[in-house]
């Protein structure tokens, strides 16, 4: 006896394009005008001011040394012709790293607070994770068509476990002490979650949403296959071509722009999240030493 899944899957893909047809039509008008907002703002900004936002973003967040480097990198990326093609693929990555946070943190949070939702979560994540990313392309042209919002669909499937499994994870991992003071000063359940839970848990989802940006980063090269744009067309040109030197060329701007969009998120998750604990260390225990006074 054997089982025809192909089949199944067809017909379920079927049957949505069928009877969901405004639906998906809703969901690639708000996509579409996130992504394409993003994309406009960006090509419209100029390339030294371009250039100067990341440099200063760089030297507030990181350091000197890392600000040089950010500023010949981006140097080097203009003086390839790719300026425009790295700011696609960025409108590309903000857009669908965006739409994984707004789906995935409230996701993560039930999963902290239920063990029913995580249980019924996890097996969906976990095929997510493992399904080979051009699988994702199928569905997401078929529904979508072509371009950047198929693209942008693609990715978000491809890069949101991370953000929802260390939203749980850093949820779930505060320490006792802290819920135990956060309750003996009344916090309601709100109250508990957004003063003292996500804000100690805030290392770990932040390096949840470092690892959703890295993922859309290597998702959306792949989905310049299906029209998405950016600099996965550069890439895609040198696979077609064999042209080594334009797909080394489109690979070098994948990188640096990896490594400064990775710097800056990490720099982000330690300093804010230890702001955010000295501060809740500062209110928790004021009161106390009030009352060793008096």
């Amino acid at each position: 006896m054997t089982f025809d899944i192909g089949d199944g899957v067809d017909n379920a893909v079927n049957y949505i394009l069928d009877n969901f047809a405004p639906l998906l039509d809703f969901i690639a008008a708000v996509i579409g005008a996130v992504t394409n907002g993003i994309q406009a703002a960006l090509l419209a900004t100029p390339m030294p001011v371009g250039l100067a936002i990341f440099v200063l973003l760089s030297l507030w967040r990181v350091g000197f040394g890392f600000a040089a480097f950010t500023a010949a990198a981006l140097w080097l990326v203009d003086h390839m012709g790719l300026w425009s093609a790295v700011m696609e693929t960025l409108s590309l990555v903000l857009a669908s790293t965006l739409v994984a946070m707004l789906v995935g943190l409230p996701l993560g949070i039930a999963m902290a607070r239920s063990d029913r939702v995580a249980a019924v979560v996890r097996p969906v994540l976990d095929l997510m994770q493992t399904m080979p990313a051009f699988v994702y392309l199928i569905p997401a042209a078929m529904f979508f068509g072509l371009g950047a919002v198929p693209g942008t669909i693609a990715t978000v499937i491809f890069s949101m476990p991370p953000v929802v499994r260390l939203t749980n994870l850093g949820i779930r991992q505060v320490h006792v002490e802290y819920i135990e003071a956060g309750n003996a000063f009344g916090c309601t359940a709100p109250q508990l979650l957004f003063k003292v839970q996500l804000p100690n848990a805030m290392p770990s989802i932040m390096a949840g949403i470092n690892q959703t940006i890295m993922l859309s980063l290597s998702m959306v090269v792949i989905a310049s296959m299906i029209g998405a744009g950016g600099i996965g067309n550069t890439v895609l040109t040198g696979i077609q071509r064999l042209d080594v030197g334009t797909g080394f060329e489109g690979g070098i701007a994948v990188v640096i722009l990896a490594v400064i969009l990775d710097r800056i998120t990490q720099s982000l998750g330690k300093e804010r999240a230890g702001l955010w604990r000295t501060v809740f260390r500062t209110r928790t225990q004021a009161p106390a030493a009030s009352i060793a006074t008096a």
